[in-house]
């Protein structure tokens, strides 16, 4: 039987986007599936990129083995470790586990003094992970999948995609380039923020430059939050998750009107208009859980806290996979409509 062939759209949110991880582990494990092509922001890009680079070193479990080898590397070591799992801080659960001290003491660092003040040599971590995990000029020679990697320009607040011979350490760092925390990442001259600020994540260009009929997207912020939210931390959170969610919003409402469009017409004659007709849409998402947990926990990279998060995900692949993999090739098994304004 012929492999059903999907394009895969990954969100950003910080440490969230191990829920991702477990999404995609899941995925590379069936090999019913092949990816053409990945587009991504912030986690979402780094997700990505480490797949692709793993896919072209040794395949399916080459991409699974790069991705765990990131996560590693990403998860910390955590305090009280040598304690039983009931006395930890804030207990063994996931939804429970406390944020440590010193992330609420940089984020309200960050609102009185600039990333320049907090960070003078612009110390970035995750720049060695990525040179010493990642063969960028390999993967700018390989087309064995496409990526899509999205940051945002300072100057003009507008999308900036980065396709495979772009990439560099660079790129993937402005993609997750957080303007609080971090300075902007100059390239040839240009600065850059972070992707979600304007695509999170970015649809539009496997729509244009990829010839799969299925789009899948893995989501780490919440669709919908039960309640108004009223306490500062709540609005503040809220308000967060919205200005990195309404691009992505946007572009489905905007994809929802020209697919129904060229649905409705009589004849279609461009390749827009029947990559639209034949176009299906795949949504995993953990909503009940992301919604409970708090913005903070975004910076979260405790161990188990990370591993929790990919065992979420990979259970969520697994729901979504025995639901609705027969539709993949024969219709969507999301309701784009529900976009149409």
């Amino acid at each position: 039987m012929q492999n059903k062939i999907v394009t895969l759209a990954l969100q950003g949110g910080g440490s969230h986007g191990a829920f991702t991880w477990g999404v995609l582990d899941r995925l590379l494990e069936d090999r019913r599936i092949d990816f053409e092509g990945i587009s991504g922001a912030s986690a979402g890009a780094m997700n990505a990129t480490v797949l692709a680079h793993g896919y072209n070193l040794g395949g399916r479990e080459g991409a699974r083995e790069a991705l765990a080898a990131f996560w590693g590397r990403i998860a910390v070591k955590e305090p009280f470790s040598f304690l039983p799992p009931e006395m930890l801080p804030g207990g063994s659960s996931l939804l429970n586990q406390s944020t440590p001290a010193a992330m609420h003491a940089l984020l309200a660092m960050t609102r009185f003094f600039s990333p320049t003040q907090l960070n003078p040599l612009d110390i970035n971590p995750l720049r060695d992970i990525l040179e010493e995990q990642i063969d960028f000029e390999r993967l700018r020679r390989s087309g064995d999948i496409k990526l899509f990697i999205a940051a945002t320009r300072v100057s003009t607040g507008t999308l900036k995609i980065f396709r495979n011979r772009e990439l560099t350490v660079d790129s993937l760092l402005a993609s997750a380039c957080l303007p609080s925390m971090h300075r902007p990442v100059e390239i040839d001259g240009e600065a850059y923020w972070d992707g979600g600020l304007t695509a999170n994540p970015p649809i539009f260009p496997l729509l244009h430059l990829c010839s799969a009929r299925d789009l899948l997207v893995v989501l780490l912020h919440p669709c919908s939050r039960p309640g108004t939210p009223t306490s500062t931390q709540e609005i503040g959170q809220r308000l967060s998750e919205i200005s990195f969610s309404s691009a992505f919003f946007t572009e489905l409402g905007g994809l929802a009107l020209a697919k129904r469009e060229a649905e409705n017409a009589m004849f279609a004659f461009g390749t827009l208009e029947r990559r639209l007709r034949k176009l299906n849409m795949h949504l995993v998402e953990a909503n009940d859980l992301m919604s409970q947990l708090d913005v903070m926990s975004k910076l979260n990279t405790k161990t188990s806290f990370i591993h929790g998060l990919h065992d979420e995900g990979r259970q969520a692949a697994e729901r979504w996979l025995e639901k609705n993999f027969h539709m993949l090739g024969l219709k969507s098994s999301f309701d784009l409509g529900r976009y149409l304004q």
